[in-house]
């Protein structure tokens, strides 16, 4: 097995010590077990969707309608 070294904030580090004193085992095989379940979740290869690279800013505009869709005034002459 090689080995990597990475830099964490303090705060995500806090949290990977916690949880792996939770679950009783270690830092390292707990970041494996998180990166294989990351990676399994898209097939290799498939481009990320816009979403998934957008995602943390999904709703994060304040006054605006939650949904354009939803009101027909949005939609006129979409799709002409």
């Amino acid at each position: 097995m090689s080995t990597i070294s990475l830099k964490l904030p303090d705060r995500l580090l806090e949290r990977l010590e916690a949880e792996s004193r939770a679950r009783g085992t270690t830092k390292s095989s707990l970041v494996r077990e998180c990166l294989e379940r990351s990676l399994e979740a898209r097939p290799a290869g498939q481009k990320p969707s816009c979403y998934d690279l957008a995602h943390d800013l999904a709703g994060s505009l304040k006054g605006l309608p939650r949904d354009l869709a939803t009101n027909p005034k949005h939609m006129e002459g979409f799709g002409q």
